[in-house]
């Protein structure tokens, strides 16, 4: 039987784990076995240099803070290696990033599930997420695509006046 001061330490982790994942918009679980440490290290960086909070976790505390948050459906990946990527307010940066690993790993490091909003989602749309443009390439495409009306607009006042002119 564990100890009382192991037991009281798994619990304020499920506490603080819960917590984390209420506040978190999006999250991605992860199978990392076989990725190599310089791999590894250089994922930690990037996930960390985007504010991502990224770290491993037993299958079974995960499992009792993510009902303690209310987010169901992500039971049935909980078994072997798990590490969970977690953010607060990006919900396409950690899918792309952990895709990305995923795709040059070569079947050593794989996307499991993943979550937005407190919902459980396939690796499908995690893997969907990743291929969205990111926030401020969409920013950029949605300025661009109000903005074109506007200069067609004054291309043709021009022209007419050009022609009202001659």
């Amino acid at each position: 039987m564990p100890s009382q001061s192991v037991l009281q330490s798994k619990q304020a982790f499920v506490e603080e784990l819960t917590e984390k994942l209420k506040n978190a918009e999006c999250g991605v679980i992860v199978d990392y076995k076989g990725i190599t440490v310089a791999d590894d290290t250089a994922l930690r960086k990037s996930l960390r240099e985007a504010g991502i909070d990224y770290f491993v976790v037993k299958n079974t505390l995960l499992k009792r803070a993510a009902k303690e948050a209310g987010i169901e459906g992500i039971e049935d990946v909980l078994e072997g290696t798990t590490a969970i990527a977690l953010a607060k307010d990006d919900i396409i940066t950690a899918p792309k990033l952990l895709y990305k690993q995923e795709e040059d790993s070569d079947g050593q490091f794989s996307i499991k599930k993943g979550f937005v909003s407190g919902k459980a989602i396939s690796k499908e749309e995690v893997i969907a997420y990743a291929k969205l443009p990111s926030k401020e390439t969409l920013l950029s495409q949605l300025v661009f695509m109000l903005q074109s009306p506007i200069q067609r607009l004054a291309i043709a006042i021009s022209e007419i006046e050009k022609k009202q002119s001659a």
